[in-house]
């Protein structure tokens, strides 16, 4: 599967043992491409960037991960790995969605919802869920739609309220499963204190193909009280962080000779300009 949209953990100091760690918990995996600053994996052919430095933030549940299993003993030994060492958000359980369920927050402060299911739901094993809370909540409805109608390859796979008997307004959506190019995503509110809400911590990377993407996707990410940040970063207006880079931008970077001319290019922009990278 090529990813065109895949998540950035910041883990810092600990992308190697973290990027081992990932491997050995969910099996089916690699790693990609290995630097000081960054470690790419692939699990179950899904990429996944470590980031070694960065932002300060920490990862907190606003933003998890879906993992659907496809039977009971999947779940339980992703379930007791990522336990360890970890904490319990939702004890490993069965629930009326679920037959084995749990949430839980790994040694690294990254949150995974482990979820026994139909796959024929998704044949996408990672989906990032989006929490929407504090000052965003009952904003989930509105992103999903804003997403799936910015990005190509996009839509809405299902929207399921809250009834009265959860606890929460009826107003707000329960669970929600959209596409954007391609890639599962999920979306919740919570009334509940949840503590920090989306934070640089984790981001969503999007490989663009050409400049006119990377300007289309910048501009309107960043409109409505969205914002630059540096280097390719940007906070969309429900404060999730973006990373808009171009496709191409890895083979640029690692490049021998041109690859620390072209960093110290990208480390003078916002938005990121493939001419000027390649010119560099």
């Amino acid at each position: 599967m090529k990813n065109l949209i895949y998540p950035c953990l910041t883990i810092r100091g600990k992308i190697a043992e973290a990027s081992d760690f990932y491997i050995q918990t969910f099996g089916e995996g690699k790693i990609s491409q290995t630097s000081p600053y960054v470690i790419q994996i692939e699990l179950s052919g899904e990429k996944i960037m470590l980031l070694n430095d960065g932002p300060t933030s920490l990862p907190n549940p606003s933003i998890s991960f879906m993992v659907i299993c496809e039977n009971g003993e999947e779940a339980e030994k992703y379930w007791n790995k990522l336990a360890a060492e970890g904490s319990v958000l939702m004890p490993f359980n069965s629930y009326d969605w679920s037959p084995k369920y749990g949430w839980v927050q790994d040694k690294y402060g990254v949150s995974w919802q482990i979820y026994t299911g139909n796959k024929a739901d998704t044949d996408q094993k990672f989906c990032p869920t989006l929490m929407f809370t504090g000052a965003n909540v009952g904003k989930a409805e509105e992103a999903v739609h804003f997403y799936t109608t910015l990005f190509p390859q996009s839509n809405i796979q299902g929207v399921l309220k809250y009834s009265k008997e959860d606890g929460e307004s009826d107003k707000l959506v329960k669970h929600a499963q959209f596409k954007i190019k391609d890639y599962v995503a999920m979306a919740m509110d919570s009334s509940a204190d949840h503590g920090p809400g989306f934070t640089d911590a984790i981001s969503l990377v999007v490989e663009c193909e050409n400049q006119e993407e990377i300007d289309k996707y910048w501009e309107q990410l960043t409109a409505n009280g969205g914002k630059e940040i540096a280097c390719g970063w940007l906070v969309d207006l429900f404060g999730i962080s973006w990373q808009i880079i171009p496709k191409e931008l890895g083979k640029l970077i690692s490049d021998p000779v041109r690859g620390q001319r072209a960093m110290a290019a990208l480390m003078k922009m916002k938005k990121l300009i493939i001419a000027d990278l390649e010119n560099a």
